[in-house]
């Protein structure tokens, strides 16, 4: 468990949690419920990895929102074959993940579910007064990046499921380790927390998304929020090796793939000309963490995609209905 946050005043053992709000700081508020066969898939991850990405993906939000994250509440609906062993490995890895981040677990609750597994994590972050980061922030001939890379949840997902259909264990893991890589993006995707507040504390960006839904959704919703067009080179976008080798072998379009797919929770946003040098400052900052140029938010309306020298509407990201 990590050390308890001092502005935690009351936590895990009364009907409530109480908490200290920072001084002169707003609360960015967030939910996520992860349900079996939906976001997860039991074969393929281990309860430490569902508990893990069960907060990572709140954390991701809470980072595309320039803030920082303080407290989980975690909800857990739990099927009667569940065994105590299986909750004890789901909350090691939540906890895991809560002391990196320095999170405080400050409550929750437990009920049985006649269906599936159920977890559902609420989160409270803190940032300061005209730091906040909104999707509709961005302007035409603001500059998009990208943090990380893009494809390698979407990549380990498609061999998870492949590796799945030929085999009967569970948790199956490749032996080439660029593809791993991919694997473990997906079972326990990385937040960029850190990133995330120091993009908002600087106002390098001008707007920001995460990429939960792909690299094609965040370009459609920030350019829609912000009014503008978006223009995508594919050239400069920072597949996963792993990914362009999977796909490329799977005679999937590693390109396509990896746009549209999800699960990568990496940081897009857009930055203004002038403040270019403040993004230098955060990438000194960011400790190794790669980011790239992909594109620019435009005055027309449309979301295209730049190959081979030609205008080509983007992908369509992730759609869960």
């Amino acid at each position: 468990m990590p050390a308890a946050d001092s502005a935690l005043l009351v936590g895990i053992g009364d009907d409530a949690a109480v908490a200290s709000p920072d001084r002169g700081a707003l609360q960015v508020l967030t939910t996520d419920a992860l349900v079996e066969g939906v976001h997860f898939d039991r074969r393929f991850s281990t309860p430490a990895d569902i508990g893990y990405k069960a907060l990572a993906v709140n954390v991701s939000d809470v980072a595309s929102m320039g803030g920082r994250s303080r407290f989980a509440l975690l909800s857990l609906m739990l099927p009667a074959e569940t065994t105590i062993a299986e909750v004890d490995g789901l909350l090691d890895g939540l906890l895991d993940l809560a002391a990196q981040t320095r999170i405080s677990l400050a409550g929750g609750n437990i009920t049985r579910s006649p269906g599936p597994l159920v977890v559902d994590v609420t989160l409270v972050g803190s940032v300061r007064p005209r730091k906040v980061l909104r999707r509709s922030g961005g302007k035409a001939g603001d500059i998009l990046y990208v943090t990380g890379h893009i494809g390698a949840a979407a990549a380990g997902l498609d061999w998870l499921r492949h590796e799945s259909a030929r085999t009967t264990g569970e948790h199956p893991r490749p032996s080439d380790e660029s593809l791993a890589e991919c694997v473990t993006r997906h079972c326990r995707p990385e937040p960029r927390a850190r990133v995330g507040s120091i993009l908002g504390r600087t106002k390098a960006a001008s707007a920001c998304m995460d990429l939960s839904d792909g690299l094609a959704d965040a370009v459609a919703g920030l350019a829609a929020a912000s009014g503008t067009g978006a223009r995508i080179d594919s050239d400069l976008l920072p597949v996963h090796p792993g990914a362009r080798e999977w796909f490329a072998c799977r005679g999937t379009d590693p390109i396509s793939a990896s746009v549209s797919g999800g699960d990568d929770y990496e940081l897009l946003f857009a930055v203004p000309s002038r403040k270019r040098s403040r993004l230098r400052g955060v990438i000194r900052e960011a400790r190794g963490l790669t980011f790239t140029r992909v594109g620019e938010l435009t005055s027309g309306g449309s979301v295209d995609l730049v190959r081979n020298g030609r205008l080509e509407p983007l992908p369509s990201g992730f759609v869960h209905f």
